[in-house]
């Protein structure tokens, strides 16, 4: 038995109300509630589970991340490669720079660039991402941040998103995994 990841013929919610306007204002209003919601509820547990580890969840955009996956699950960037390798690349890349120049203005201007770069590169470009080496430079942040909560966190959104999709919305999110 194959598991099909290919989105189905009969999607529901914000992405089949954007791409053939069914239902007129009020099916796009139900379905950007349930956006919405999809998205809070992302960020709820997300704000809970935060509470385990030493930086608040606001430390990463996770937020922007959950709103990119949630209302454009099509896009490449909302892959769970691309979702999960760019925050973990671009922390990386800011612990690295940081590691070989100390933090700085300048640091922490090369670590983005450099972050895009490699993001670009190994087709893991996750715009939300651009933002953790910059975090890291200019808050002289420890090694520990690519676990927890990095890892840890794009792990748990990219598995909310997947429940989300399959179970709310009833889509094949996602169309790829790599």
């Amino acid at each position: 038995m194959s598991l099909d990841l290919r989105p189905s013929n009969k999607q529901w919610g914000w992405r089949a109300v954007r791409e053939r306007g069914a239902g007129g204002g009020l099916a796009r209003l139900a379905a950007a509630a349930l956006a919405g919601l999809g998205c809070g509820l992302a960020i709820y547990v997300m704000e809970q589970s935060s509470a385990l580890t030493a930086y608040p969840l606001a430390m990463i955009p996770f937020a922007t991340s959950i709103v990119l996956v949630i209302c454009q699950p099509e896009a490449r960037p909302a892959r769970p490669r691309a979702l999960i390798g760019g925050h973990l690349l671009s922390a990386l890349v800011g612990l690295l720079v940081l590691g070989l120049t100390g933090p700085g203005s300048v640091a922490a201007a090369a670590a983005v660039a450099l972050a895009v770069l490699a993001m670009i590169l190994t087709d893991t470009l996750h715009p939300p991402a651009g933002i953790s080496p910059l975090l890291v430079v200019a808050g002289n942040l420890p090694w520990s941040f690519l676990i927890a909560p990095v890892l840890v966190g794009a792990l748990m959104l990219a598995a909310f998103a997947f429940l989300w999709h399959r179970l709310v919305l009833r889509n094949g999110w996602p169309d790829r995994w790599l």
